[in-house]
């Protein structure tokens, strides 16, 4: 299949997937998002590649949402029933990713941003070059974060440290996102996507269906109760939208000023 935003390259047992929105810096469009669900889903089949790579072209991983993107803006004010489908967009992609039954790895490079944080949240392992930087934005626009993703985060990085990461916003570096066990190693920049493959290679080798029982079995576990409490986390994003708090995080953000948030 062709992907207007996306590379795939397959050969032997692993495949590397390039985010391939460089002059955006691999913001998420609606159509990117769906290809992302579609080529996670083009691996249920394939019983040759035992490991994928997720990179990027450019100088950031993903900077989370294009706002430029006219089907995102015509979503804001459609009516809700079509907010809410269009919405679940984001759960379905992140479902998929984390759904895969090869071994993921997400090589971040750069800036990884709201739905670019989830997005290497929800693969298996997470290589980090020594300059990137990770942050959860969302509840600077005064909302909770979604997409399915709050456990993922909570399962990486404990409970407390998820709860000061989300709810400052902070955008946190190489070393302190490695202690915090989001990033499994932190490597020069230049050699970011050759250790990724390393490691790749390393997976692809071992025996595929004690592998991805593993794998299945590890997710299953720490993730048991996650669709009890996130099944309606877009519902929630939808209500915290109506509020004023948000309305005036957006202005500020337009005016560049601080917010002033009243809890209306």
């Amino acid at each position: 299949m062709e992907y207007r935003n996306l590379l795939v390259e397959r050969a032997q047992h692993l495949a590397v997937v390039t985010l391939n929105r460089p002059e955006r810096g691999n913001a998420l469009s609606v159509e990117m998002m769906r290809e992302l669900e579609e080529v996670a889903l083009s691996f249920r089949e394939d019983t040759e590649t035992r490991a994928v790579v997720l990179s990027v072209a450019g100088e950031d991983f993903c900077v989370g949402i294009d706002l430029r993107d006219p089907e995102h803006a015509d979503s804001l004010s459609a009516p809700l029933l079509r907010r809410q489908r269009l919405f679940h967009l984001g759960p379905r992609m992140i479902r998929a990713l984390r759904g895969m039954d090869q071994v993921t790895i997400a090589a971040v490079n750069g800036a990884a941003m709201g739905g670019g944080a989830c997005i290497a949240s929800a693969l298996d392992f997470r290589l980090g070059a020594a300059d990137c930087r990770v942050g959860y934005p969302e509840s600077s626009l005064a909302i909770p974060l979604s997409w399915v993703s709050l456990p993922l985060c909570v399962h990486l990085v404990g409970a407390a440290r998820a709860k000061r990461w989300l709810m400052l916003g902070e955008r946190l570096g190489a070393e302190t996102l490695r202690e915090w066990g989001f990033l499994d190693e932190v490597v020069p920049a230049e050699g970011l996507l050759a250790r990724a493959r390393e490691l790749a290679e390393a997976y692809a080798s071992r025996p595929p269906v004690a592998v991805q029982m593993i794998k299945r079995s590890v997710n299953t576990v720490v993730s048991a109760l996650d669709e009890a409490v996130m099944h309606m986390d877009s519902d929630q994003v939808l209500l915290a939208e109506t509020t004023r708090d948000f309305r005036e995080a957006v202005q500020a953000f337009l005016e560049k000023r601080r917010p002033h948030f009243t809890g209306e």
